[in-house]
């Protein structure tokens, strides 16, 4: 299965949707817990065994849910584990945990399901762009589907119960993921980020909560669910998102006014150096995709599609070189095999 998904990119990082040139993808995820079992923070080898074979029996007697493949993570190891992680189908955390876990995939990437993370089950819908309405949809279809197959922990006065109370209410999580070169080469950034979370959201890395921020992608997301609707979450999201989009424009528009030549030197070289270089590094090429992400959207490089600095962006990672590979790299192999695969793929530019 997992040959297979090399093969093609992931579906959330087409570069399609709204806002697509600085907002990567849109991300809907809902905690929910089996009614009666121990949540895994606290539970036994025996009741995370339970949680697993109810869901896998939800899956097998689901029309709707047989059309993806749930695998138990005791069955995969830390390169594949890793690879699920670079795809953004399971989080860093369920990595360290990959016994007694599991994952459930449907057929475009757009939607998993992790097992046994913090909560019983995780569901999670990712969509290109700016897109939550959409976003919301795809995941409400799997939420109420495996709903009306397992009885969810809910509490009539509090709503969905969970493991974190940040959680508690309707279990939501919206976030998006987005791209602000801008802000960061004015030096804003903070300054936005102190504005934003003082509006109810956080702002977190590249693979969420506890992750770095790499090549200026950071993720937007809700802070709280309690008290508030999955409409006003969702519209929340929205309203601050497109504040900092407006911000980030600004931001472009400074840049072009008062330091073009700099700005260009900055894109060409990192252009340069991801389509000749014999050597790169993981964050190496974060840095470089930046740039020419935001040649591309400031019209300075049109030969280059977001789809495939997106692809690059996923493929570039170790453990999707060591798929590719078919085997485990030390870490110069790595940076030299990596920039083969870049030098590849820029080269092709649409």
């Amino acid at each position: 299965m997992f040959e297979e998904m090399t093969k093609h990119p992931v579906g959330w990082l087409s570069g399609d949707g709204e806002e697509s040139l600085v907002v990567l993808s849109s991300r809907i995820r809902m905690a929910r817990n089996i009614a009666g079992l121990r949540y895994p923070a606290s539970a036994d080898g025996t009741t995370r065994r339970k949680v697993l074979e109810k869901f896998d029996s939800a899956v097998g007697t689901s029309e709707f849910l047989k059309r993806g493949t749930f695998i138990r993570t005791e069955t995969v190891d830390r390169t594949d584990g890793g690879f699920l992680v670079e795809r953004h189908l399971i989080s860093p955390t369920l990595l360290d945990h990959l016994d007694s876990s599991g994952v459930y995939i449907e057929p475009t990437e757009r939607v998993s399901i992790m097992v046994n993370e913090e909560d019983h089950l995780r569901i999670q819908a990712i969509t290109p762009g700016l897109e939550m309405d959409r976003t919301m949809d795809l995941a409400s279809q799997f939420d109420n589907e495996v709903g009306r197959l397992l009885e969810y922990d809910y509490d009539s006065d509090f709503g969905f119960l969970t493991a974190c109370p940040t959680n508690v209410g309707t279990g939501l999580r919206a976030s998006v993921l987005i791209h602000l070169p801008g802000l960061v080469l004015t030096r804003d950034i903070d300054k936005v980020i102190q504005k934003i979370s003082k509006m109810g959201v956080a702002v977190r890395g590249f693979y969420g909560e506890g992750t770095d921020v790499l090549g200026n992608l950071f993720q937007i997301s809700n802070q709280t669910t309690l008290g508030k609707s999955e409409t006003d979450i969702i519209e929340d999201i929205e309203r601050v998102t497109r504040i900092v989009i407006g911000d980030e424009a600004a931001a472009r528009e400074r840049l072009r006014r008062e330091a073009f030549d700099h700005i260009c030197d900055k894109i060409w070289r990192a252009y340069g150096i991801l389509k000749y270089a014999r050597v790169l590094s993981s964050d190496e090429v974060m840095n470089l995709l930046s740039a020419v992400r935001l040649g591309i959207a400031m019209g300075i490089i049109d030969f280059v599609s977001i789809a495939v600095v997106n692809e690059i962006l996923v493929f570039s990672q170790p453990a999707h070189l060591m798929k590719f590979r078919g085997k485990d790299m030390t870490a110069d192999e790595m940076d030299t095999f990596r920039a083969d695969m870049v030098r590849g793929k820029i080269g092709l530019g649409h």
